[in-house]
Parts: structure tokens; sequence; C-alpha cells
């Protein structure tokens, strides 16, 4: 329908000619899933899996049900080490239970440093395997784990039921594409520089399945697609005096 038509379809509603209905009845359907936001994700699906190591850091505000249902927010802080296709680390510290995490291809490791406790468990050969598998044995859904995988849209697009290209906005002076999403159980935003990096620089996601709707928010920083890697990062030896627990007690402390 041409733009004129809808002024004029706008403007009778506005002066009390047509019902507001009418005009929503002749206006074309738009996509579930809007291809302009397909269009940047897959950008920044590519920026991510073209990348074969990266590090990032990661602000985050999480809500966290205490014993009695009410939802405490937490701020907490992570820095991360990717290397393709079997390596990951993370160091996580703030409100949030501190742990540092370790993935050497072989074997996942827990590791808190201020109560001296650590676990160790086998684990699948590859990130992308081992992620989901961590998901099934603990319970734990990482809000940017479908940024780790070496197909970042095939996994961030599956099984969604909507898509919006929201519209540029700025973060942190970056020019970025702000998009919103949803699938079962989560509905989450991202916003990722509009610019040839095409790396996301916001996270926000909001889990729809669980009581009282807790919110994630993520503020990523200093990404780094060429780091490098000594052999030993991404391999846990216990220190000495440290007692070993089951993995999830680890990650909860």
């Amino acid at each position: 329908m041409k733009p004129t038509v809808l002024k004029f379809l706008a403007a009778a509603c506005a002066a009390g000619l047509l019902a507001p209905g009418v005009l929503l009845a002749v206006q074309p359907p738009e996509a579930a899933v809007s291809p302009l936001a397909l269009a940047s994700l897959k950008r920044m699906g590519a920026a991510l899996a073209a990348a074969k190591a990266f590090t990032y850091a990661a602000q985050t505000i999480s809500d966290v049900p205490a014993k009695n249902g009410q939802l405490l927010t937490l701020f907490s802080h992570a820095d991360v080490a990717l290397k393709r296709p079997d390596k990951l680390r993370a160091h996580l510290t703030g409100e949030a239970p501190h742990f540092d995490f370790y993935y050497d291809g072989a074997a996942a490791a827990a590791f808190a440093p201020g109560n001296r406790v650590y676990s160790i468990t086998k684990a699948p050969a590859t990130i992308d395997a081992m992620l989901p598998a961590l998901e099934h044995e603990t319970g734990i859904r990482l809000a940017t784990a479908g940024l780790l995988f070496s197909d970042p849209y095939k996994v961030l697009t599956r099984g969604l039921t909507s898509g919006l290209f929201v519209g540029r906005e700025a973060v942190r002076g970056i020019a970025c594409d702000h998009l919103a999403f949803r699938s079962a159980g989560v509905n989450w935003e991202i916003w990722i520089e509009s610019g040839p990096r095409a790396l996301p620089l916001r996270l926000a996601v909001t889990y729809t399945d669980r009581p009282n709707f807790p919110r994630v928010l993520v503020e990523f920083s200093d990404w780094n697609l060429r780091p490098g890697f000594s052999p030993g990062n991404f391999v846990f030896h216990p220190p000495t005096g440290c007692r070993e627990i089951p993995f999830l007690s680890v990650i909860k402390r």
C-alpha cells in the first residue's frame, strides 16, 4: 500500500472518521522475524565464528531468587577466554559466587578460591558439546552461551518465534543495532556494533519460564579477537590444601 494512502487513513482515524481497527486491517502483515534483525545477527555470528580465539570482559547484573522467593539483584564481573574448538576459561568475581572455570577439551573444572574447594569432571571433546552437557548436568543456563558456539547464528536463531530490529542506538558512544527476539521461555535483546566489527556490546535476557521473570543484563567490553595463549591457560591444577566437592556445590558457594 502506498505511503500516501496510509497517511490518509491514519489522519481519518485521528479525526474520528474511521475506527482505528480499519488502519490495522489494511496494513500489510510484517514478518514474525524481521529480515533486517536476522541480517544484523548473522553479521555478528559470522564475526565470532571467524575468530579462532577471543577474550572479553563482561559486567553482569542478575536477578537471583533468595530463600524467601524474592529476587535479589547481584552485580558481577567476568573475564572470558576462548580458543576453538576445545578451550574455555572464565574468571568470575563480584556479588555472585566467585569461581574460576576451566575447560581443556577433556575435563571441566570449577574452583572457588575463597572457600578453597574445587571440582573436576570429564567433559565432551568440543565447546559445542560441552556447553549443553554443562547445562544438563548442573541446570545452569549461561545467558552468554550462544556467543561461544562455533556457529553462534545457528544457535541463537534456533526456535525463534519473533524478532525485531528496534533501531540504532549508541552504547558507550559506539553505534549499535538494537535487536529483540523471542523463543520458548526466553525474551532477549542484543546490541551489536553497526560497524565492520559487528561485535555484541550489550545483552538483556528475560526468562519467561521462571517465577517472577528473572533478568540478566550484560555489558561487554575489551573484545580481543587475536589473543595469545600459553598451553596451560585452560588447564586446572588443584592448589595444595584445597578440597574436592561436587561440581554444582562449587559454583553455588
